[in-house]
């Protein structure tokens, strides 16, 4: 798979999650992805500092991700 196909996969993946992370007030966006399996994230608004965000982030956004994207192996969030 090209790098942009990749990157267009992630990215539906971040815009299906999203709307449930901004109905908490809070949002995400990529930053990069990293030898094609490794994706990097970065949680926005009211996520900074949410004591759930980890899980939100290994059952919500990587769930969702991989589901777009099979090759992702992990979802790291940049703080």
């Amino acid at each position: 798979m090209k790098p942009e196909e990749l990157k267009a996969k992630v990215e539906a993946a971040l815009e299906e999650i999203r709307p449930f992370l901004q109905s908490d007030g809070g949002d995400i966006s990529l930053v990069s992805i990293d030898n094609e399996n490794s994706v990097k994230v970065r949680l926005e608004g009211a996520c900074v500092g949410c004591t759930v965000n980890q899980m939100t982030l290994k059952s919500g956004v990587e769930m969702t991700i991989k589901k777009h994207a099979p090759q992702i192996v992990e979802v790291v969030n940049l703080a």
